[in-house]
């Protein structure tokens, strides 16, 4: 589903804008929610690097670390005022993500430091018994008036 309102008592510049979708937990819907997240910032005119980025790692730790089979996760994406949040919500609120070293030659483990790194915030927030979100925020005020932005 995907929503676009403004608040009508609020005084915002732009729209509040909110995008979620339910995927399966699985390699393929975690490569379909950064395609999805990617099209719709676009749509948004948000840079995609860093928030694709994040997405690509948070979804993929759902499809792996949140996997239960039956049990959809859901990407949503939101822009309120100078913020993009994103939240990926799975099944295993018992898994709790921690950051961890990855040993050097190994090829996984490392989504989170990227997160971390890319992020202006995150965090994770129990849901709903066995759910879990795992957030990340990107300031992105001048996304909306790139020509203010000064590279």
């Amino acid at each position: 589903m995907n929503q676009e309102t403004a608040a009508p008592h609020l005084q915002l510049d732009h729209p509040i804008r909110n995008f979620s979708v339910l995927l399966s937990p699985t390699p393929r819907g975690a490569r379909l929610a950064r395609l999805l997240a990617a099209e719709q910032l676009r749509s948004w005119e948000v840079p995609l690097d860093e928030p694709s980025q994040i997405v690509a790692e948070l979804a993929a730790n759902a499809a792996t670390h949140g996997r239960i089979p039956g049990r959809d996760f859901r990407l949503t994406l939101y822009v309120v005022g100078d913020t993009l949040r994103i939240e990926v919500t799975d099944t295993r609120g018992d898994r709790l993500p921690r950051l961890n070293q990855a040993e050097a030659h190994a090829e996984s483990g490392r989504g989170l430091l990227l997160v971390e790194a890319l992020a202006d915030r995150w965090g994770v927030t129990s849901g709903l018994p066995p759910r879990k979100t795992v957030w990340a925020e990107v300031d992105v005020g001048w996304a909306r008036h790139p020509q203010d932005h000064q590279p």
